[in-house]
């Protein structure tokens, strides 16, 4: 990892071991050192014994002990830890702060078809059915993933693009491909300030049944000039492409990162690593 990326996410870290309200007695290793341990493996494309060995760490990261295997697994696991590694990602990804412009989409993170991995379900992956989980992104104009979920592949895309609205509030105007093509989820999101645009039917609006006031909208705006606005919704697969396109990225799930919580734990850590790459960037422009 380049220094300026780790010094980045490092200064998050101290920043997010001062807001998080401790509990109880002082560690012999803090959750700030449990945390940068976990974001240095992941970084690497490691597992977490790699992490507790010595040799792992250099020049711009060198803790002065190490906890051992069973302690590490086990703090990265708590409540605190994990409050830090989203007060992490909040500050890089300017969590709250929304383009006029955004895009949701989701990435499927595929397992081998012989995993014994339970949580891992079968779904819709490209290429056909697959196996494994899926990344639901809210990406913004500028290429920042703020709002996210993993869930296994057979949930549905729609219905957690309802659960992301409860986390942040939805302005502008929302791009989405077929897949997010409901009414209620045009609804929800025109009741919350926003305007959602999604591939329609030829048919859109027929029948008797009553039809999203949304939704029509979104059908006559098709009839003008939407098509050249949703070939904006490249943008988030630009944004996929960015965050595996560079050492640590997140190209695919290692076959020791199995289980939802883990795989959940393992994302986050990845899009931190990618937000951190941004906020370089955004400094030097």
């Amino acid at each position: 990892m380049d220094s300026h990326v780790w010094r980045t996410v490092y200064q998050a870290i101290r920043a997010a071991d001062k807001s998080v309200a401790r509990e109880g007695r002082r560690k012999t290793f803090s959750d700030g050192q449990i945390v940068a341990m976990y974001l240095w493996s992941a970084s690497h494309d490691r597992t977490l014994s790699w992490a507790c060995q010595r040799s792992s760490y250099g020049s711009a990261f060198r803790p002065r002990k190490l906890p051992s295997i069973s302690q590490f697994c086990k703090r990265i696991k708590t409540p605190r830890c994990d409050a830090m590694l989203q007060k992490v990602h909040a500050q890089l990804a300017e969590i709250g702060t929304m383009t006029d412009l955004s895009f949701i989409d989701g990435r499927a993170l595929t397992v081998g078809a012989y995993s014994k991995d339970r949580d891992a379900k079968r779904g819709p992956a490209p290429g056909g059915m697959g196996r494994g989980y899926r990344l639901h992104a809210w990406a913004t104009q500028d290429q920042r993933i703020p709002i996210w979920s993993v869930m296994p592949l057979n949930v549905s895309e729609k219905t957690v693009a309802g659960e992301l609205l409860n986390h942040q509030r939805a302005s502008g105007l929302i791009l989405a491909d077929g897949n997010y093509d409901a009414g209620w989820l045009y609804d929800r999101i025109a009741e919350a300030g926003g305007h959602l645009l999604t591939p329609l039917p030829e048919n859109a609006g027929g029948g008797h049944r009553r039809q999203s006031p949304a939704r029509m909208a979104a059908a006559q705006a098709w009839q003008g000039t939407a098509g050249y606005t949703y070939r904006e919704r490249l943008e988030i697969e630009r944004t996929f492409g960015h965050t595996a396109c560079f050492a640590g990225g997140l190209s695919h799930l290692p076959p020791w990162v199995r289980g939802l919580e883990r795989v959940r734990r393992w994302v986050g850590a990845k899009l931190i690593i990618y937000h951190a790459r941004w906020q370089c960037r955004k400094r030097s422009a």
